[in-house]
C-alpha cells in the first residue's frame, strides 16, 4: 500500500523511516490557522487532518499521513519564533518551568477510513543562564521550531526531563502511528 508523508520535515520523514522505508514525501497545503476557543488538543489533531486530506487530494489511492505539534504553556500557544528576539522570549518564558508538547496526527485511507489521534508530553526546562540561552541562539535552530526549541538537538541541553512521548516533541508519535499502520495493514 503506498504511503504519502504529508510534511516536509527531516524529522517526521526520519521518525516514518523507522517504520518503513516505503512512502513518499508530499508538503500539505493547509491553513494552519488556530480557531480562537478551541481546545489545543483539538487543533493539533484538526490541523492534522486537514494536511492530510490536502496530500490525499493529489494521492487518493494513497494512506496519507497528516500530523501537527504545539508547544503549549499556560494554555497559550507557541508557534515558531517570528526572529531570533522572539525565539529568545519564547525560551525565556519556558525556562525553569514545565509546558505541554501536543502531537495531533491523522492518517486517512483510500477507503475513507480516518484514524487520529493526539499525544501530549510535558517537557521541564532546567533554569539555564543567560549565556546559555545566547549559544542556544548563536546555533540558528531554534528559529524553524514550534516553541524555540529542537530535543533532538542542542535544545537537549536546555531539558531537565520530559514525561512522555519523546518522539512526539520531535513531531511524530512512533509507536500509535506504526500501530495504526499495521492495523490497517500499510506496513
Amino acid at each position: 500500500m503506498k504511503i504519502v508523508l504529508a510534511s516536509g520535515s527531516p524529522r517526521r520523514r526520519e521518525l516514518l523511516s523507522l517504520i518503513t522505508e516505503n512512502f513518499a514525501v508530499c508538503p500539505a497545503d493547509a491553513d494552519e490557522s488556530l480557531r480562537d476557543g478551541a481546545p489545543l488538543a483539538d487543533e493539533v489533531v484538526r490541523l492534522s487532518r486537514l494536511k492530510a486530506e490536502a496530500v490525499m487530494q493529489s494521492h487518493p489511492d494513497a494512506v496519507c499521513i497528516g500530523s501537527d505539534t504545539m508547544v503549549t504553556i499556560d494554555h497559550l500557544p507557541l508557534g515558531k519564533p517570528k526572529d531570533r528576539a522572539d525565539a529568545a522570549d519564547m525560551l525565556r518564558r519556558l525556562r525553569g518551568r514545565t509546558h505541554e508538547v501536543l502531537t495531533g496526527l491523522a492518517v486517512l485511507t483510500p477507503d475513507g477510513g480516518a484514524h487520529t489521534l493526539h499525544t501530549c508530553t510535558r517537557v521541564t526546562f532546567r533554569d539555564f543562564a543567560e549565556d546559555e540561552l545566547a549559544a542556544y541562539l548563536a546555533t540558528g535552530e531554534p528559529l524553524d521550531k514550534a516553541g524555540a526549541y529542537g530535543i533532538q538537538g542542542h535544545g537537549a541541553l536546555l531539558i531537565k526531563g520530559i514525561e512522555g512521548d519523546y518522539y512526539s516533541v520531535m513531531g511524530l508519535p512512533v509507536a500509535p502511528l506504526y500501530t495504526i499502520l499495521r492495523d490497517i495493514h500499510a506496513v
